[in-house]
C-alpha cells in the first residue's frame, strides 16, 4: 500500500509541475528513489507519463483560447497578447523539435501551451513531449544510480 502512494504522490507531482502552475517534480522523484520503496522503473513511467499528462493540459488550454481568444478569460487570466503573438513566431520558426525541451523549469510549460494556440497536432505532441521528459527523468535516474 506504500509503494501505491508513493506512486500516487509521484503522479500528483509531476501532473501539476507540467502544468502552468508554478512546482516542480524532480525533488519528489529523486526522493522516492533514495527512500527505495518503490520501484523504480515503476517510479519513472508514472512520472513519464502524468508529467507528459499535464502538458496535455496545457495543450488543451492552448487550443481553447486559440478556438475562443483570450477576450473570454478574466482579466488576470489573460496572456499578454504581445508576449504570446512572440512565442507563437518563436515556435513556428523553430517548430517540432523544440517541443523535446518542453521539459524545461521556464520556457517548457508555455511552450506546451503555446503549441496548442497553434493547433499543433495532438499525438505528434504528447510524443515528442514524453521523448523529451523521459530523457530528463532517465538522466536524474541514472544519476541518483551513479552516486547511490
Amino acid at each position: 500500500m506504500e509503494a501505491f502512494w508513493s506512486l500516487a504522490g509521484m503522479a500528483s507531482a509531476a501532473f501539476v509541475a507540467a502544468t502552468l502552475l508554478p512546482a516542480q517534480s524532480e525533488a519528489v522523484f529523486l526522493g522516492l528513489l533514495a527512500a527505495r520503496g518503490v520501484d523504480p522503473l515503476a517510479l519513472f513511467l508514472v512520472a513519464c507519463l502524468a508529467n507528459t499528462a499535464g502538458s496535455v493540459v496545457n495543450w488543451w488550454l492552448g487550443r481553447l483560447i486559440a478556438r475562443h481568444g483570450v477576450e473570454r478569460l478574466p482579466l488576470r487570466l489573460r496572456p499578454d497578447p504581445h508576449r504570446l503573438i512572440q512565442a507563437q513566431r518563436w515556435f513556428s520558426r523553430f517548430g517540432w523539435p523544440s517541443l523535446l525541451f518542453a521539459w524545461l523549469p521556464i520556457g517548457g510549460d508555455p511552450l506546451t501551451f503555446v503549441a496548442g494556440t497553434l493547433n499543433y497536432p495532438l499525438g505528434r505532441f504528447v510524443l515528442l513531449v514524453l521523448i523529451g521528459k523521459a530523457a530528463r527523468y532517465a538522466v536524474l535516474w541514472a544519476g541518483w544510480a551513479a552516486i547511490a
